[in-house]
């Protein structure tokens, strides 16, 4: 078995790792969450397209798990989730020339745990580590070939297993609350707790008032934001749920497709996903929202585990909505891929599929 695929192996089994701990001990610990059959209508798309993508080689670094990717200008910075002595690879772009590796892996103070999610405005890097509970700050060197570590925030405790950030308006930071309490928390840039806002849009709000915690883990989002139209958007990864706040106009809008809110079983107060895998990665545009979609459930992926057959990891499908959560367009791609950076600009989109020796995908949109 390749490097790739052990990785991805191995990062199935811990989807599925939860799915075994409940069999083992269901009826003694476990309880289901009761959700209704889904109401929600399947959400079809005016426009879908077809896209071939063009693999671009990299020789000088390997990557175990290729996560999320962003570029600015001529330089683009690639997250390696399960990266062995660094988080981060900064390369120019468009020829992906290899410059440094940064965010070094390990315990010691001037390390990283685990890194979850970064932000990047071409200057200054935030990349959150979720194990120490930190926001870290990176800035282009002069040469603009490597990256200087700068400065360490550590987050209230409030905040509670911060897992993804934006960085939002006047200088603070948007972190998802994983409590359960409220839909997110709100940090200013020394890390402490100016509020929280917000309430998880859960059909079940019996279940929800009984065991937020459980519903904070089940409704873990990916988010992003755009300071020029005030968008802010979330998706849960394990239902089909998508929010858009407009923070300039003040208004809340809850897209929900077929598969409805997340599905998950409570045990001892946490969530053991048992519905589907949905939304992998989110973007905000000045002009849309693109959205990776998988639709993968458990079952499916057990099964197949089971069965030894193979397995991609990511999603296939990239949809695309208006800035008010209108359908617009979606796309079908010859790779499944996890993270994605669209430039509407160039007409062009990076994704990264894990699934491969050559991760790195870039499509031509029409």
């Amino acid at each position: 078995m390749g490097l790739y695929m052990k990785v991805i192996a191995c990062n199935l089994m811990k989807k599925l790792i939860s799915l075994l701990v409940l069999v083992s001990i269901l009826g003694i610990y476990a309880f289901t969450l009761i959700v209704p059959k889904s109401q929600y209508a399947e959400i079809t798309f005016p426009i879908t397209e077809e896209l071939n993508g063009r693999t671009i080689p990299v020789d000088s670094v390997m990557f175990r798990y290729p996560y999320r990717l962003e570029v600015r200008k001529d330089r683009v910075v690639i997250e390696d989730l399960h990266g062995t002595d660094h988080y981060f690879h900064l390369f120019s772009y468009p020829d992906f020339c290899y410059l440094s590796s940064f965010g070094k892996r390990g315990e010691a103070p001037e390390e990283m745990q685990i890194v979850d999610d970064f932000r990047w405005n071409g200057q200054t890097l935030w990349a959150l580590d979720n194990i120490k509970s930190e926001l870290v700050r990176w800035e282009l060197n002069k040469n603009r070939d490597g990256m200087i570590r700068s400065e360490r925030i550590k987050l209230d405790k409030a905040t509670f297993r911060a897992l993804d950030v934006v960085p939002y308006q006047n200088n603070t930071f948007l972190i998802p609350d994983y409590s359960g309490e409220n839909r997110f928390c709100q940090v200013d840039r020394n890390g402490k707790l100016l509020k929280k806002w917000g309430e998880i849009p859960a059909d079940d709000k019996n279940g929800l008032e009984k065991a937020p915690y459980a519903f904070g883990q089940g409704w873990r989002s990916f988010t992003d934001y755009s300071p020029k139209t005030g968008t802010l958007v979330a998706v849960t990864q394990l239902g089909e749920v998508l929010e858009i706040w407009n923070v300039k106009k003040n208004t809340h809008q809850v897209v929900k497709g077929k598969f409805g809110d997340p599905k998950f079983e409570i045990v001892q107060n946490y969530a053991i996903p048992s519905g589907v895998s949905v939304y992998n990665d989110v973007q905000v545009t000045d002009r849309a929202i693109y959205l990776v979609y998988e639709g993968k459930t458990f079952k499916e992926i057990h099964q197949n585990r089971r069965k030894g057959k193979s397995f991609q990891d990511g999603g296939k499908i990239v949809r695309v909505f208006s800035l008010d959560g209108k359908p617009l367009k979606q796309y079908v791609l010859d790779h499944a891929v996890n993270g994605i950076w669209v430039m509407e600009e160039e007409g062009k989109m990076l994704a990264l599929d894990v699934n491969s020796n050559e991760p790195i995908v870039e499509y031509t949109l029409r």
